[in-house]
């Protein structure tokens, strides 16, 4: 592996505030007329132009003209996004391995690579993702920022970004964005997971116009992260979301604080494997057995699938959400036992009719966390905010 990135990449330009947000509206409103673009920006025509010709200049816009739509006169001259012009790294890490994807400005994943962890020490897994990068990065002249997705709480901390229980790396107050970004020499953010999950999907999932998302990570954890009035809410601390050990009925596997009752208990893919009878890390063979109508098994995700109800009614109770995304690569609950879900939401929903709640499933690959990391560097580099 390569140490550093080639000393020839170029960095990404300084913009003023205007500019970034001429760059927002167009990423996610896509081409526009310049009289459009300047009305939503709230900006006078002649300042757009200004703005414009530099952004151009940059390489980040191009110009062009929009078709007639039946109005009279000349076509409108438009503006549109070059999303080639810079990539993004989204780093996503387990207790186990490192997957790194390099995006371009809008999220779509041009290259990737992964690796495993040669222990869970700082230091190793620092070197290991700055070489990472760099393999990555190779043939892409712009790459503007680092995006890393742990699970875990990320909180600010003196401006600076720390990293506290990430329990699968055994890390706490880790100020892990800031080691990177010495070790790679590029801007570096850093996020909860589904927090970024969940920042992707309102960004580029197809869900922009919603004002106000609930996104459900399922795996090895359970997590969740929240769109509300239309921006990501990782909380105060980093902490939004948290669900995993509400009570329910029944009795499955013990969590890390000892319950056997909590969503924790059932949920999980290692709560899965062990109340279906199964080895660790056999969580295929439980869905094998659970489709083949074994007892025990289905029972498992039965019991899976109705934790997972308690949560969302929780979160629908406390957020009162447009829509509830699932996602990751734990949640065939839904497809084996989904009236188990519904009964449990049912149950628990208060002053709610289930057939008022959006439940959405999106396409999901164990990418997507990486590339939701890449969505945080992104909206911090556009905005500020993650």
């Amino acid at each position: 592996m390569n140490d550093a990135l080639p000393a020839s990449f170029e960095s990404w330009p300084e913009l003023g505030e205007t500019q970034g947000v001429i760059l927002l509206e167009l990423l996610l409103g896509g081409p526009r007329s310049r009289a459009r673009l300047a009305e939503a920006a709230g900006l006078s025509r002649t300042s757009l132009t200004r703005i414009a010709r530099d952004l151009i200049e940059t390489g980040l816009l191009g110009e062009g003209e929009l078709q007639p739509s039946g109005h009279r006169g000349r076509p409108s001259e438009s503006l549109f996004l070059r999303p080639e012009r810079a990539h993004f790294v989204g780093v996503k890490l387990t207790g186990e391995a490192a997957y790194v994807v390099i995006t371009d400005l809008t999220a779509q994943v041009v290259a990737k690579v992964s690796a495993p962890l040669p222990n869970r020490s700082v230091d190793a897994v620092v070197a290991l993702v700055a070489g990472l990068v760099a393999d990555v990065s190779v043939g892409f002249p712009l790459v503007a920022a680092i995006g890393i997705g742990v699970a875990g709480d990320v909180s600010n901390v003196g401006g600076v970004e720390v990293l506290h229980r990430s329990n699968f790396l055994g890390w706490d107050g880790i100020a892990l964005s800031r080691l990177v970004a010495e070790a790679t020499g590029l801007p570096t953010s850093m996020s909860n997971d589904v927090h970024a999950l969940a920042a992707s999907l309102h960004w580029f999932g197809g869900l922009g116009a919603h004002r106000s998302l609930v996104v459900y990570g399922l795996g090895a954890g359970i997590g969740s992260g929240l769109v509300v009035a239309n921006d990501a809410a990782p909380g105060a601390h980093g902490r939004a979301g948290r669900i995993g050990h509400s009570r329910m009925p029944g009795s499955g596997v013990t969590c890390a604080k000892g319950h056997q009752n909590c969503i924790h208990s059932f949920v999980t893919m290692p709560a899965i494997e062990a109340n279906a009878g199964v080895d660790p890390g056999q969580y295929e063979l439980a869905l094998q057995r659970a489709r083949a109508g074994d007892e025990r098994a289905l029972s498992a995700f039965r019991s899976a699938s109705f934790a997972l109800g308690v949560a969302v009614a929780e979160s629908v109770n406390t957020v009162d959400p447009e829509i509830v995304a699932i996602m990751g690569e734990g949640r065939h609950m839904l497809d084996l036992a989904p009236d188990d879900f519904v009964s449990a939401a049912t149950e628990y929903l208060e002053q709610v009719d289930f057939s008022q709640v959006r439940i959405e499933r999106p396409d999901f690959h164990f990418d997507s966390y990486a590339q939701g990391a890449a969505v945080v560097a992104i909206r911090r580099l556009l905005t500020s905010r993650t």
